[in-house]
């Protein structure tokens, strides 16, 4: 049982998995820093997205005599700051990162790597060597 647990433990994926989470809350500490600090307020020269969330809202009355709100602007201003958030962090770290290694691997005259083949190709591959076989 324990060493069942053990393999579990020091298998690789679960170890790479502990470290992505740790390292990926270290960096929405830069994320959220680089979006307050410089996307939102350059969004604001054009709308204010925080007003969204109070605005856009729609009462309506309940079963029981109460209202229940609706609240689709706080929605949208969630849709739109997932946006700008998804937006900054693709320009402004996966971009130039994707740019850097494309260099860097041209640089090294690292081969760009093949693509695998599909299953098409290689049922297709498999019929013509079984094909081949029962000829000879």
């Amino acid at each position: 049982m324990l060493q069942g647990f053990k393999d579990f433990i020091l298998r690789g994926n679960v170890v790479e998995l502990a470290v992505a989470v740790v390292i990926g809350t270290a960096f929405n500490a830069i994320v959220t820093v680089l979006v307050d600090a410089l996307i939102t307020p350059l969004v604001g020269l054009f709308f204010n997205a925080d007003s969204l969330a109070d605005s856009l809202r729609v009462t309506v009355p309940t079963l029981l005599g109460g209202s229940s709100t609706f609240a689709f602007g706080a929605v949208l201003a969630a849709a739109i700051n997932f946006l700008v958030v998804a937006a900054a962090v693709y320009f402004v770290i996966v971009l130039p990162m994707n740019t850097f290694n494309e260099r860097r691997q041209a640089k090294l005259g690292v081969a760009e790597e093949t693509p695998a083949p599909t299953q098409e190709q290689l049922l297709t591959e498999i019929r013509d060597l079984l094909a081949k076989q029962a000829t000879n």
